[in-house]
């Protein structure tokens, strides 16, 4: 006959001090933590727009006390507003070309980088150079270039030395050039942010996929082709969206340097929303502005969402 010890209960869980002893409480206590976050950005962000977006369908507010309800009066005026519809149209033409431009350069100066066929000190050499516009300020930026497309600047000394123009070219002052040059501006400051994300993404691809298309008797163009850029498609898409989402916000360059002249030749969304509040005081039209470049901002997140899912 086989006898069993009885079973003892196990001894109570002591309760350890500031150990929250109920399930509501241990649910509730992450939230504790979320809690000044979450208030900040709703000051700081969710009040804001919802105020912007209120003023959007009012009209007279801020500068008079009994504003009234003017429905879509403000959007329908904004949106044929010529002035809106030329900031609409260079703002695309700058945001696009800058983006492109960007994805571009940051890529062949992230390959040149990335090659074996320089030495480390080279390489270090030139991270340094390359990497030097993202080192200024907006501010700065601004007044450089500024300085260099002047009329008696270092570019037009350049261009009449070497014989492509006659006379100094007022760059920013002219309607068919200052777009172009604002944008090269932008461009000069935002290559190098692409250049060391993909930069990285190179770096990360197995040597073992180039020497197996090597193998197969590919050459250069055909391994960048069918291994390097399918390696940093979603780098690119990533940085694509984002350089698309920032450049439409881009405003300290553009009113620093041309202020949106001359003739609104360099006129964006930004720079006619800061106008039309605080130039013309017409907070509703300028509310009205402001929501549809959230509208836009939104559906380009939109795809940088979807784009990081699908990663």
């Amino acid at each position: 006959m086989t006898l069993t010890a009885p079973e003892t209960a196990a001894p109570a869980e002591p309760a350890t001090p500031g150990r929250p002893r109920s399930s509501l409480t241990r649910r509730l206590v992450p939230y504790g933590y979320l809690s000044p976050t979450v208030l900040l950005i709703v000051v700081l962000m969710v009040v804001p727009i919802v105020m912007v977006i209120s003023y959007s369908f009012r009209d007279n507010v801020i500068v008079q006390d009994n504003s009234v309800f003017a429905g879509l009066v403000n959007y329908t005026k904004v949106l044929t507003d010529p002035d809106f519809l030329v900031a609409m149209k260079n703002t695309a033409i700058f945001i696009s070309v800058s983006t492109a431009a960007h994805l571009v350069l940051g890529l062949a100066f992230a390959m040149m980088l990335n090659t074996n066929l320089l030495s480390g000190v080279t390489k270090a050499v030139f991270r340094i150079v390359y990497i030097l516009p993202w080192l200024f300020t907006i501010a700065v930026i601004a007044v450089i270039w500024r300085l260099l497309l002047d009329p008696s600047g270092v570019v037009n000394y350049v261009l009449q030395t070497l014989g492509f123009v006659q006379e100094g070219v007022d760059w920013l002052g002219s309607p068919t050039t200052a777009l172009w040059a604002v944008t090269f501006a932008n461009i000069w400051s935002g290559y190098p942010f692409f250049m060391i994300s993909l930069l990285a993404g190179l770096q990360g691809i197995s040597a073992d996929l180039y020497e197996a298309a090597a193998v197969d008797g590919t050459n250069w163009l055909q391994r960048f082709v069918h291994v390097t850029l399918p390696q940093l498609r979603p780098v690119i898409i990533s940085m694509a969206v984002l350089d698309l989402i920032w450049t439409s916000q881009q405003f300290a360059l553009i009113w620093m340097m041309t202020g949106g002249g001359p003739l609104n030749s360099t006129e964006m969304l930004s720079t006619y929303t800061y106008k039309q509040a605080f130039s013309e005081y017409e907070f509703a039209t300028a509310s009205a502005a402001a929501v549809v470049v959230l509208l836009i901002t939104m559906v380009l997140a939109f795809f940088y969402v979807r784009s990081q899912r699908e990663r």
